[in-house]
C-alpha cells in the first residue's frame, strides 16, 4: 500500500505512544530515531505509517523547527500522504514554543492554511472540553504539570496557550460540533477558514469524538495532536484493527528499569517498586556534579541483583526536591547531568546482558536510545494505554525489548505489569 501517514513526534516516548495507537488500529508502523539520511526510504518499504522521533520538545525553537522540517522533507520524499505532528497529551510547551512555531513552519512548507490541534487521549485521562485540557478530573493547571521543571503548564485554556506561541489566529471546535458528526466538523472548519482562522483547538471527551474528528480531517495535509487522534485516522485508508501488527520476537536476557522522569505518575511507579522490596538505586544529581562516578556505582549495584529479577536505577523525585537541585545546579544543567548518567547506565546494563529494558521519561528515553545506537523500533503489544513494548536491533545484531514510557503514563504497578506482559508473549 505504501506510506499513507508520516508522523513527526517531538520526543521519543511520544513517538512510541503514537506508533502504539496506529498499530492497534491495524497499521504497519516503523518508528525511526531522528531523521534518516536521504535515500534511506527503503526502511519504510513495508510500512503503512512512519513515525520519526525527534528530541525537540524543549530545545531552542530554531532547532526544533529545523529538525521538524528535515523530518517533513524525508517523509514527503518517502511518499507520505498526510503529516501528523505529535506532541504530549499535556501540551508541554512554553509561551515561546515549541508547538506553535513548529506547526506554523510545517504549514508553510506544506502550503496549508489550516490545521487542528488536540492533545486529547481519553484512554489516558486527557480530555479537552470548551478548549480546556483536563488531566483526569482536574484542569491541567491544577495537575502535577503545574510543577514541571522545564515546561510548567499553568494555563488550561489551550486557545490561550497556543495563541501565545503563534502569529496566526486560533479558534475552537467545541464538543457540540463533534457530537453532531464528521460533516458538522467539516462545516465548522470551513467557517473558521473563511474567517481567517488558521488553527482550531478541538474538544474531545471520548474516543468517539476522536474517531469523528479523524474522519473529518482526512483531506487536511497536516494534523497536530497528541497520540489520541491516531485512533481515528487509519480507517480513512481502509485499514482495520489487527493483532498481527503487534507481534514481537520472544524475549530473553536480564531485566532493568531506568527512570529519569519527575512526573507524578512515575514517582508513584518508582515508589511502588521500592516499597515492594525489589532492588533500586537512586541517582543523585548533586553527587554527579561533585565528580563522583555514580554510573559505575549504579552498574555495580545492578550486577549484584540482575540475576534475581528486574533492577531499578532512578533519578525521580518530588517537585520540592527537584526545585532544590535546580536551585543549586540550574534546571538545564541538572537535567543534562541526569540524562547523561542514565544513558551511560543503560548502555552498561545492555553490555551486562539486559535485553528487556523499561525507560521512563521523554528526555531520558531520547538520551538512552541515542546512547544505545538504536535507529528504529518495531512496535509491539500495549502494556498500558499509550505505552507498548518495542523490539530494537542493537548494533551487534541482538534484539533488545524496549519500552519508552512517557513520564505521565502508566498505572502504579506499571513496571511489574510490563515484564508480566512479556512473560505471556
Amino acid at each position: 500500500m505504501g506510506i499513507r501517514l508520516g508522523a513527526i513526534a517531538d520526543d521519543f516516548t511520544g513517538a512510541t505512544d503514537l506508533a502504539n495507537n496506529l498499530v492497534r488500529a491495524g497499521m504497519r508502523v516503523v518508528q525511526l530515531m531522528e531523521v534518516p539520511e536521504a535515500g534511506a526510504e527503503a526502511v519504510a518499504r513495508d510500512a503503512d505509517a512512519v513515525v520519526i522521533a525527534l528530541k525537540s520538545r524543549t530545545v531552542p525553537v530554531a532547532e526544533a523547527v529545523d529538525a521538524s522540517l528535515r523530518a517533513l522533507a524525508w517523509l514527503r520524499g518517502a511518499g507520505a500522504e498526510q503529516i501528523y505532528f505529535k506532541y504530549c497529551s499535556t501540551f508541554d510547551s512554553t509561551p515561546a514554543g515549541n508547538i506553535g512555531p513548529v506547526t506554523e513552519a510545517l504549514m508553510d512548507a506544506l502550503g496549508a492554511d489550516f490545521t487542528v490541534a488536540t492533545p486529547a487521549f481519553p484512554d489516558n485521562g486527557r480530555t479537552v472540553f470548551k478548549g480546556h485540557l483536563f488531566v483526569g478530573d482536574v484542569l491541567l493547571s491544577e495537575s502535577g504539570m503545574r510543577n514541571h521543571p522545564l515546561t510548567p503548564m499553568t494555563d488550561s485554556n489551550l486557545v490561550n496557550v497556543l495563541g501565545a506561541q503563534t502569529t496566526r489566529p486560533v479558534g475552537l471546535i467545541d464538543h457540540t460540533v463533534l457530537a453532531a458528526g464528521a460533516d458538522a466538523v467539516r462545516a465548522r472548519i470551513a467557517e473558521l477558514r473563511s474567517a481567517g482562522v488558521a488553527f482550531a483547538v478541538v474538544d474531545a471527551v471520548s474516543n468517539d469524538d476522536l474517531v469523528r474528528l479523524g474522519e473529518a480531517v482526512s483531506e487536511l495535509p497536516l494534523v497536530t495532536a497528541g497520540s489520541g487522534l491516531a485512533i481515528g485516522l487509519p480507517a480513512n485508508w481502509g485499514v482495520q484493527p489487527s493483532t498481527a501488527a503487534a507481534q514481537l520476537p520472544p524475549a530473553g536476557g536480564h531485566r532493568a528499569i531506568v527512570s529519569g522522569s519527575v512526573s507524578v505518575a512515575t514517582n508513584g511507579q518508582v515508589r511502588a517498586f521500592v516499597d515492594s522490596g525489589r532492588p533500586a538505586f537512586s541517582v543523585d544529581p548533586l553527587r554527579i556534579a561533585a565528580g563522583e562516578d555514580v554510573a559505575a556505582e549504579a552498574l555495580a549495584f545492578a550486577d549484584a541483583h540482575l540475576a534475581d529479577g528486574p533492577v531499578l536505577i532512578y533519578s525521580t523525585e518530588a517537585p520540592d526536591a527537584v526545585r532544590g537541585v535546580q536551585s543549586r545546579l540550574g534546571a538545564a544543567e541538572a537535567g543534562e547531568l541526569v540524562e547523561r548518567t542514565l544513558a551511560e547506565v543503560a548502555r552498561g546494563l545492555v553490555a551486562h546482558g539486559v535485553r528487556q529494558l523499561v525507560v521512563a521519561g521523554g528526555e531520558t528515553s531520547g538520551a538512552v536510545v541515542q546512547a544505545l545506537g538504536v535507529t528504529g523500533l518495531r512496535i509491539g503489544p500495549q502494556i498500558d494505554p499509550g505505552v507498548p513494548w518495542c523490539a530494537a536491533v542493537l548494533p551487534d545484531g541482538e534484539t533488545l525489548h524496549l519500552t519508552l514510557k512517557s513520564g505521565n503514563f502508566g498505572s502504579p504497578d506499571f513496571f511489574s505489569a510490563a515484564f508480566a506482559l512479556l512473560d505471556k508473549s
